[in-house]
């Protein structure tokens, strides 16, 4: 069993999400605050496992107590619980375990409670090191993970992820495209033109020679620009440590 805290200004909110909590089994004892100031005067008094905070609190916000909790010796786990969808971003950067919107459901609260467990079992390293970004769809967020997306498609200060479930629409994200080229490289993405960012091993096929270089991710065919064919052409070709590899690459840049 695990020890939590609550803390929501809204006396309702906290009663309800209490409430939940206390259907939980893997739940102890459940701390309350309703204000920043007073959860970080309790929690810098007393360890517990998960806090789960409202954004939108007067004098410290949520965002805020979670930066002051990381300093502490033994940080919880970080849930926010808020009404507001525009912050996911802003509570992932700070490591968040879950973002979850009001009115809160009991089975999408115990998921969160879920990876919580997960997190303290590993020492407070995430189980899954897989990169995840949040993406609002109305008055929900998903979370679409890095492993799951093929290729990036930049529309201005905001980026489309196209994932393997086969949505021709994507999920619209409000990061540049460029920072998710910084964040992903290490982990095989490339970037082939100053508007798409493609996951190498998602690449089915690569004709880089001829007028019009491009690369295809399964139906979907996509530009390569002449001032990146060099690195697309190594990344896709010149690095595959094998004789086998090679082979494959060398097939791909013929276009067969």
């Amino acid at each position: 069993m695990i020890d939590v805290l609550v803390a929501d200004d809204e006396r309702p909110a906290l009663d309800e999400l209490v409430h939940l909590l206390r259907a939980d089994e893997r739940i102890g004892e459940i701390l309350t605050a309703t204000s920043g100031a007073d959860a970080l005067r309790q929690l810098s008094e007393r360890a517990v496992a998960v806090a789960f905070l409202d954004i939108h609190m007067p004098g410290l916000t949520g965002l805020e107590l979670a930066t002051a909790l990381a300093g502490l010796a033994t940080p919880p786990a970080v849930v926010f619980v808020t009404a507001d969808d525009a912050r996911a971003v802003d509570a992932f950067d700070l490591r968040a375990v879950d973002y979850l919107l009001k009115p809160v459901r009991a089975e999408r609260l115990r998921r969160a409670v879920d990876r919580a467990i997960d997190l303290a079992a590993t020492g407070g390293e995430p189980a899954d090191p897989d990169d995840v970004v949040p993406v609002t769809v109305g008055q929900t967020v998903r979370f679409i993970r890095r492993s799951d997306v093929r290729w990036v498609q930049a529309q201005g200060d905001y980026s489309r992820l196209h994932t393997d479930g086969g949505d021709a629409v994507g999920h619209l994200v409000r990061i540049p495209i460029s920072e998710l080229e910084q964040r992903w490289e290490a982990v095989g993405f490339v970037r082939v033109h100053r508007s798409y960012l493609v996951h190498a091993a998602a690449v089915t096929e690569a004709r880089l020679g001829g007028g019009e270089p491009t690369v295809s991710v399964g139906a979907v065919s996509l530009p390569v620009s002449r001032r990146l064919l060099p690195a697309v052409r190594d990344a896709l070709v010149g690095d595959r440590g094998s004789d086998r590899g090679s082979e494959r690459g060398s097939e791909r840049g013929t276009g067969r």
